[in-house]
């Protein structure tokens, strides 16, 4: 929301989320010695509470997973871009590393839940109040 507030004439906004497994520091002593956080829940709240974005048309999200957290930030830009005309949710990009991983680290580190299905698809548009055209 701050890059809403600090670009008012942003037209789109297109958001990468990515884990990448093939890099990713998992043993918890280095992660604490380093300073890692650990997952929280984030709250999606504007800086000022009565904010509008006139220009942003589209919003563009690839990694995107059903979750809470995502659900409310997409819910939060709706709220404040008046003018949204398209979001665009797409499953995560391949990572080539990744794609090289074991198959076993795979299987367990790197499903998708992106909503495949168009009853799933249905559902998570419903979860975020708007309908698709």
């Amino acid at each position: 929301m701050f890059i809403l507030e600090a670009a008012p004439s942003l037209k789109e906004l297109c958001i990468t989320l990515w884990d990448h497994w093939c890099i990713m520091a998992t043993d918890n002593e280095f992660r604490k010695k380093y300073g890692f956080c650990e997952k929280i829940d984030m709250k999606w709240k504007p800086y000022a509470p009565d904010f509008k974005h006139k220009n942003l048309v589209k919003l563009t999200i690839y990694g995107f997973q059903p979750d809470d957290n995502l659900l409310r930030y997409i819910r939060s830009v709706m709220e404040h871009a008046v003018n949204m005309a398209e979001i665009s949710l797409h499953d995560r990009k391949v990572c080539v590393s990744c794609s090289d991983l074991d198959s076993e680290i795979k299987d367990k580190f790197c499903t998708s839940r992106y909503p495949r299905t168009a009853e799933k698809r249905k559902q998570t548009t419903e979860e975020l109040d708007f309908l698709s055209t």
